[in-house]
């Protein structure tokens, strides 16, 4: 019996093991798990992107009217204590704007101007006073809140040490559920986690929005996942 076993393990889904795993050609006794490792963290820093976008008649008033906004926004969150490395502008576009009349050639209106802002916040408790001072500034568009944690690193090892035992736990219970004893580990798949937590909060308002009154009580899920292939004793 010992020589034609195979046991294989599915998480959730069968898409949970790796085509690399399942296509494993061996000839020896094995079983196959997948270890999910899941850890919760509470945020303590943040990521933003604003953008201010301004139409005028001609294309060196639409980007003036860009550039100070940009400028004041600038100028205010390093006076608030932001890091100008934590501060990242791009570069200003431009695009002619133009009305179609029916049956009539595109009449030219004006250009529209765009930048976005990139801004981490090393303190979340100073979010929304930085959300609240970029409308006033001019900035006119939030594109995305990104809620994030400092010391992410530790969260993904704890993460993995889960799946690890994990996979282990259930390597174990199958053996021992069919009599079998595992002998040690024949192979490893692992795929490098995300460097970012897969919680994200997304929100895109224009002037006169209201900001979310706080981000203190939100939480990331930071999750990871091995396969393994036992060995089992013949």
């Amino acid at each position: 019996m010992k020589k034609h076993l195979l046991a294989v393990v599915l998480v959730g889904a069968s898409s949970l093991i790796s085509a690399e795993v399942m296509a494993a050609d061996v000839a020896f006794p094995h079983l196959e798990t997948t270890g999910m490792g899941e850890v919760m963290a509470q945020p303590d820093m943040a990521v933003f992107s604003v953008e201010v976008v301004e139409t005028r008649q001609t294309a060196k008033e639409a980007k003036l009217a860009v550039d100070k906004a940009v400028t004041a926004f600038n100028e205010r969150l390093k006076r608030q204590g932001v890091e100008r490395t934590d501060i990242m502008s791009a570069n200003i576009t431009l695009h002619p704007q133009y009305h179609y009349p029916k049956d009539k050639q595109p009449e030219l209106t004006g250009y529209r101007a765009s930048r976005h802002i990139t801004v981490t916040v090393k303190l979340l408790e100073k979010l929304n006073e930085y959300l609240d001072g970029a409308l006033g500034d001019g900035i006119n568009r939030i594109n995305h809140i990104e809620l994030k944690v400092s010391n992410e690193a530790e969260f993904i090892e704890q993460a993995r040490q889960a799946a690890i035992k994990d996979a282990q736990e259930k390597a174990e219970s199958l053996a021992k559920g069919f009599g079998e004893n595992i002998e040690g580990v024949w192979k490893i798949t692992y795929h490098a986690a995300s460097p970012r937590p897969e919680m994200m909060r997304a929100m895109a308002m224009d002037v006169g929005g209201e900001t979310a009154a706080t981000y203190q009580d939100a939480q990331i899920t930071i999750r990871d996942r091995v396969e393994v292939v036992f060995k089992l004793e013949e």
